[in-house]
C-alpha cells in the first residue's frame, strides 16, 4: 500500500483526537491573536472570551458549543475580513463564486501552500499514482482551486505534470498520446466529454496511456464512474474538497473506493441535521460541517459545507485510520422538492445511467402545471433507438418513467431529444433549469 505520510495517515485514533485538540486549540488562538475577525463573536457566545478560555478546552468534542460558520459570513466580510493573518503573510490568493455577485476570496500563506501541496500529493498515492507518472491537469487554472491543487501535489511528489487546464479538446488527445499521459486529472463531466469524443480525435487508441483518472469538483454517481471507466480504460477516483476550506484534498478516495477518507489531522468533520442543527452519529446521513485545524490564513471553525454524505468508521482495507465520507449525495441548495418528496439530482442520474440505450447526459426541468410543481426529465436515446421510430422511444420513455417512480416515489415526465441535442459541459455539468420563476 502506497502512502505519503504514513505516520499521519495510519496515526492511532486516540493520538488522532490529542493531535485534533491541540490543533484546534492552536487555531482558537490564531483567531484571537490575528487580525480583526468576525470569528472572534462566535467564540465569545460560546464562552470563549480569551486565551485562558482556550486553554481550559479538554477535548476535540467541546467545538460543538461554538455557532455555525456559512458561506454569507464570507461573503459579508469581502473581501479580507475573514483572514486571521495579517495581509504582508499572504502568497496567494483564490476565489470561488459567491451568491451576491462578490466571489468568495480565500487566503493562502506560504505554510498554507506547503500543507495544501502535501495533502494533495497523499491524494495522488493513495490512488496508486507516483512519481513514475505523467498527470494531464485539465482542471481550470487561475481563481479556481482545482487546477493548482492538483499541479502543486503533483510537483510535491515528483512527477510529471502538463498544465493543460479545461477546453482545448484535441489538444487534450494529442498531448494524451504525444506526451504519454497515465493519469487524467479534472471534473467528472470533462472525463465524460473527452470519453464522448475521443473517437473523433483518436484513430489508434492503443496510443493513449491512461491508467488513472481522479475527478471532482461536482457530485457524480458510481454510474457515472462506470461509463468513464469502460469509455477511456481507467481506473476513476473521488476527490472532495472546497476553496472555503482549503481546496481539492480535503477528503479523497483510495484503491478500494469505498468512501473518501478526510484528512482528519487537518479538518474536523461533523454531521448535522441540515434543518434543526442537531450533530448527527456516524452512519446517519446530514450536512457535512468542516473545521480547520492546519489553515494559517483563513481558518474556518464550524463551515456549512451545504453537501450531504454520511461518516464511516469501519475499518479501511488500505490501512488508512482516517473516517472517511460516503460519496456526496446532492447538496441542501440543490435538493428538489417535488410534491412533498426530497429528491437530488444523483438519485436521478443513478438511475439514468444504467440504461445502456441512453446517452450519459441529461436535463432536469421544474416547472408549475395547474400550481403544482412538476418535474421533467429530458433525455437522450442514443442514435440507434432515437432512429428506430416513435414506438422504439416510448418503450424506452415507459421503461426509464417507472424506473424513475421506483426509486423516488412520484411520477416525473419523460421527455427524449435527438442525440447530440442536450448541452456537453466542458467544466460543472447543469442538471437543473427551474423554470418555476418564470411562471
Amino acid at each position: 500500500m502506497t502512502y505519503f505520510d504514513k505516520k499521519y495517515e495510519t496515526i492511532d485514533l486516540s493520538e488522532l483526537k490529542a493531535l485534533q485538540t491541540e490543533r484546534f486549540k492552536k487555531t482558537l488562538k490564531q483567531i484571537f491573536t490575528g487580525e480583526s475577525n468576525p470569528l472572534k463573536a462566535k467564540l465569545n457566545e460560546s464562552g470563549i472570551k480569551n486565551i485562558n478560555d482556550i486553554e481550559r478546552i479538554k477535548r476535540i468534542a467541546e467545538i460543538k458549543n461554538i455557532p455555525f460558520t456559512s458561506k454569507s459570513d464570507l461573503v459579508n466580510n469581502y473581501p479580507y475580513g475573514m483572514f486571521s493573518s495579517p495581509l504582508s503573510n499572504m502568497v496567494r490568493i483564490h476565489a470561488s463564486s459567491g451568491t451576491t455577485g462578490k466571489p468568495i476570496i480565500a487566503g493562502y500563506t506560504k505554510g498554507d501552500i506547503k500543507t495544501w501541496s502535501e495533502l494533495m500529493a497523499r491524494v495522488l498515492c493513495a490512488a496508486d499514482i507516483s512519481k513514475h507518472d505523467v498527470g494531464q491537469n485539465a482542471y481550470g487554472y487561475g481563481l479556481f482551486t482545482g487546477g493548482l491543487g492538483f499541479h502543486y501535489g503533483a510537483e510535491k511528489l515528483g512527477m510529471m505534470i502538463i498544465p493543460m487546464s479545461t477546453g482545448f479538446t484535441e489538444r487534450q488527445f494529442t498531448m494524451m498520446q504525444d506526451i504519454g499521459s497515465t493519469a487524467l486529472f479534472c471534473t467528472p463531466s470533462y472525463a465524460l466529454f473527452l470519453s464522448e469524443e475521443i473517437g473523433k480525435y483518436v484513430k489508434d487508441k492503443s496510443k493513449i496511456k491512461l491508467k488513472k483518472g481522479i475527478f471532482g469538483a461536482e457530485p457524480w454517481s458510481n454510474e457515472l464512474r462506470k461509463k468513464i471507466e469502460n469509455s477511456l480504460g481507467i481506473d476513476a477516483y473521488d476527490i472532495y474538497g472546497l476553496s472555503e476550506i482549503l481546496g481539492p484534498g480535503v477528503a479523497f478516495e483510495c484503491v478500494y473506493k469505498n468512501g473518501l477518507h478526510i484528512n482528519e489531522d487537518n479538518f474536523f468533520p461533523e454531521i448535522i441535521d441540515p434543518k434543526t442543527d442537531e450533530v448527527l452519529g456516524d452512519g446517519e446521513t446530514g450536512e457535512l460541517v468542516l473545521t480547520s485545524l492546519n489553515r494559517e490564513a483563513m481558518p474556518l471553525i464550524r463551515f456549512r459545507t451545504k453537501d450531504i454524505t454520511r461518516l464511516i468508521r469501519e475499518k479501511c482495507d488500505c490501512g488508512r485510520t482516517f473516517v472517511r465520507m460516503a460519496k456526496i449525495k446532492g447538496r441542501t441548495d440543490d435538493m428538489i422538492i417535488i410534491k412533498g418528496v426530497n429528491v437530488f439530482p444523483s438519485q436521478i442520474e443513478s438511475v439514468l445511467f444504467h440504461y445502456k440505450n441512453l446517452e450519459p447526459v441529461y436535463l432536469i426541468e421544474l416547472y408549475t402545471d395547474n400550481l403544482l410543481d412538476t418535474i421533467n426529465i429530458v433525455i437522450e436515446p442514443k442514435k440507434e433507438i432515437f432512429n428506430a421510430g416513435k414506438d422504439r422511444v416510448d418503450r424506452v420513455i415507459k421503461e426509464v418513467s417507472h424506473s424513475i417512480y421506483e426509486l423516488i416515489g412520484i411520477r416525473a415526465k419523460i421527455t427524449a431529444v435527438p442525440p447530440k441535442t442536450l448541452e456537453r459541459s466542458k467544466g460543472k455539468a447543469k442538471r437543473v433549469n427551474d423554470l418555476r420563476k418564470k411562471i
